[in-house]
């Protein structure tokens, strides 16, 4: 894996950067590399992520057509639905002599094993919370090419602490074992703790163990983008995964946070359409826990969400709950993939179970005002408000309420 000591960085807090200082970056920065007939492979976000693509992606093009034997696409799902050549084309934009590609995650033929992470190193990051070796496959396209080169932003992330960098590896085009574990992991030590982490989370250090792990070359736009009507960026930095993963998380820290002095007794989530599902949609309560004060509720508003989780429909048989509902009967759960499990776990957030009784108690209450049935909802342990009886400016009005438009990307914490 390529190391640089110190990302490069243009942009900053206070800063809008052009569309022509985001090139001249890219291309100044690629030019110092010996990219010269060499396979290029890169990753990039899928639709629930917001940045200027089609800028960095042409960017990229400008700076290496002509010099690279095969420059690749390859859109990091994770375990979202696949694009379709339009929406690829949209998303991306595209260019001559670039093929853009799906992480095909669900056809095993995708991945290349990549070796193992060992049951000592899982038992250290989780405190003894979790063993047994992490088999490690990854998208062989990523193998196949001499250079892997990330193109994403930073954000608040529920599992990782601070998204991007090589979680576009892992689980972006990772396979299902790096994923459950990462997860869970990650849901073992709770989205309102690890959210919005700047330092070395240990789902992040688990993550960069099996990035270093890949024979390419690997390297890093880490982006940051501002909450302007149009995508635009505050900064850019570039160097190994590593290092621009933390340069660019400095920024996001000091972007994608917003404080607040007291909690609020209830959040409207106004959910964008990029999230397409509760599956991603939820992001619109993970960013919001932690100001929400004990008893209070979030209300994900989102009409034009009509399914829970197209791709993982284990998650109608387990519903949503706490961590300790699954941890505290894990032999009747163990069974489930653990992404689903902690997914579950995301959106429930904080709570208590008591397996003598049955009992859960959950700090918060979560409604769904979405396209989804009233009994959907309640089947899968959430409430129901029928969305046509929302009207945001009537919540707003509300001193106990607070309206969080575009939810999902900018973070809450109380001070």
């Amino acid at each position: 894996m390529s190391s640089t000591t110190t990302a490069a960085r243009v942009g900053g807090p206070g800063t809008i950067l052009s569309p022509d200082e985001v090139t001249a970056f890219v291309v100044a920065q690629l030019a110092e590399i010996d990219f010269d007939g060499r396979s290029v492979c890169v990753l990039v976000p899928d639709a629930t992520r917001v940045c200027p693509l089609p800028l960095l992606v042409g960017a990229v093009h400008q700076a290496l057509h002509g010099r690279v034997s095969k420059l690749t696409v390859l859109i990091a799902l994770g375990t979202h639905g696949a694009m379709s050549d339009a929406a690829l084309a949209a998303h991306v934009g595209v260019f001559p002599g670039v093929e853009v590609r799906n992480h095909e995650w669900w056809e095993p033929s995708t991945f290349a094993n990549l070796g193992t992470i060992p049951s000592s190193r899982i038992e250290e990051l989780s405190d003894g919370r979790m063993t047994g070796d992490v088999e490690v496959l990854l998208n062989r396209a990523v193998v196949e090419h001499d250079i892997a080169l990330v193109v994403g932003p930073v954000l608040p992330h529920e599992v990782v602490g601070m998204s991007g960098g090589n979680k576009y590896f892992f689980p972006g085009v990772g396979g299902q074992k790096i994923i459950d574990v990462s997860h869970w992991l990650g849901a073992l030590i709770t989205s309102a703790e690890i959210i919005g982490t700047t330092s070395l989370t240990p789902v992040r250090a688990l993550i960069n163990d099996g990035a270093a792990l890949i024979p390419a070359d690997t390297y890093a736009f880490c982006v940051v983008t501002a909450d302007t009507q149009e995508p635009a960026l505050h900064s850019i930095s570039f160097g190994d995964c590593i290092s621009s993963w933390a340069s660019a998380a400095e920024i996001s820290a000091a972007t994608h946070v917003t404080y607040r002095d007291a909690p609020v007794r209830r959040v409207l989530s106004l959910v964008p359409r990029m999230y397409d599902e509760i599956w991603t949609g939820a992001k619109g309560f993970y960013k919001v826990e932690p100001i929400v004060a004990d008893g209070g509720e979030v209300i994900l508003y989102a009409p034009h969400i009509t399914e829970i989780a197209t791709s993982h429909p284990q998650i109608h048989e387990i519903g949503y709950h706490c961590r300790d509902y699954f941890v505290k009967q894990w032999d009747t759960f163990s069974h489930v993939h653990w992404g689903v499990l902690a997914h579950s776990t995301h959106l429930r957030g904080a709570g208590t179970f008591d397996p003598a009784t049955g009992e859960e108690r959950l700090r918060v209450a979560v409604t769904l005002a979405t396209g989804i049935p009233e009994e959907v909802c309640h089947a899968v342990n959430l409430g129901y408000r029928d969305p046509a009886t929302i009207d945001p400016a009537a919540f707003a009005a509300d001193p106990d309420t607070l309206v969080v438009p575009r939810a999902g990307e900018v973070l809450f914490r109380l001070r």
